[in-house]
């Protein structure tokens, strides 16, 4: 068997070879610290000897090699989620959690112990203050949401935080948590605060309970009675116009009727001058005729008429005399 001596090794290792090989090495060294791939949902913060240099987009980037700049993949497209008082440990269709009392329990405005879950989603909106200006950031994220949620459940009654109060928690959270996180110069805008379960100590959960309950209720019977009010304004609302209009034709009727007597009066007063007795006759005339007009029995006569013989009923006087006769 052949021997690989130092003699065959130096006819091997010819300087063009060796050299050959270092360049390969050299050019694969190069290649794989001068360029790298950024994500569509990520920037790169690259730094320059150590100090901040640019932020680069998604794509192909290329950089110095041999360490001279350095990126920093930051995801800034995706939402962000912190969990407190619990943590998802599986989920999907069987999900579990573990609780965490040492962040749920806090202390109410009317001295009532409370558990508070709650979950903040943020998204990383500066890169360059992200990876530069806080050390820890996860830390300081969960610190000051911890201390924002003390504080406006320890401003509230245990009642308001359980029921009316929880949206107006979660809008002040977002904005105390923002305005904080700004100072610090953290880099990201906290999109949204969700409160999740707020529950009483266990000794008096089943008192809460009923509270609940009761105010349930009450939230159900206002909206019962605010639906009739819906529906009972409204109709109310049309017969009061209803009324209205019918008002204002009768009105308009009676002035118009009035104004039509006032017209026939000034007519007729115009003849009267003009013929004050002949238009006293006729008007009483027309008088005597509306007031009898109904009337069959009446016979009118005027008593200065001397040559009349009155005869009231003549047939039934006829009538009632043949019947007595035949009788006979």
């Amino acid at each position: 068997m052949e021997h690989f001596t130092p003699e065959k090794a130096k006819k091997f290792f010819v300087p063009g070879t060796v050299i050959l090989i270092i360049a390969g090495i050299l050019a694969v060294i190069f290649l794989g610290t001068s360029f790298y791939i950024v994500d569509q949902t990520e920037e790169a913060v690259v730094t320059r000897f150590g100090k901040y240099h640019a932020i680069r987009d998604p794509g192909l980037q290329f950089k110095l090699p041999f360490g001279i700049d350095k990126q920093y993949i930051v995801n800034v497209k995706s939402v962000q989620t912190e969990q407190f008082g619990f943590r998802t440990l599986k989920s999907g269709s069987t999900s579990s959690y573990a609780n965490q009392e040492n962040e749920s329990n806090m202390l109410t405005g009317d001295l009532n112990i409370v558990e508070v879950e709650w979950i903040i989603q943020y998204r990383i909106m500066n890169s360059m203050e992200w990876i530069f200006k806080v050390a820890e950031r996860t830390s300081t994220i969960r610190d000051v949401s911890r201390s924002v949620i003390n504080q406006l459940v320890g401003d509230r009654a245990i009642m308001d935080i359980m029921g009316p109060q929880r949206s107006a928690i979660e809008t002040a959270a977002v904005e105390l948590m923002n305005n904080t996180f700004r100072d610090y110069e953290l880099g990201i805008n906290v999109i949204a605060v969700q409160l999740q379960n707020i529950d009483p100590p266990q000794g008096v959960q089943a008192a809460f309970d009923d509270v609940n309950k009761a105010i349930q209720d009450m939230n159900r019977f206002i909206n019962e009675g605010q639906q009739v009010y819906n529906e009972e304004i409204p109709r109310t609302r049309g017969e009061v116009d209803k009324i209205i209009q019918i008002a204002r034709g009768e009105a308009t009727e009676r002035v118009n009727r009035a104004k039509g007597d006032v017209a026939r009066f000034n007519s007729v007063y115009e003849e009267y001058r003009r013929a004050p007795e002949l238009t006293r006759q006729r008007l009483y005339y027309e008088m005597i005729e509306e007031v009898f007009k109904d009337d069959k029995n009446t016979i009118i006569i005027d008593r200065n008429f001397n040559n009349f013989l009155p005869m009231r009923n003549l047939g039934g006087v006829i009538g009632s005399g043949a019947a007595a006769e035949g009788a006979r």
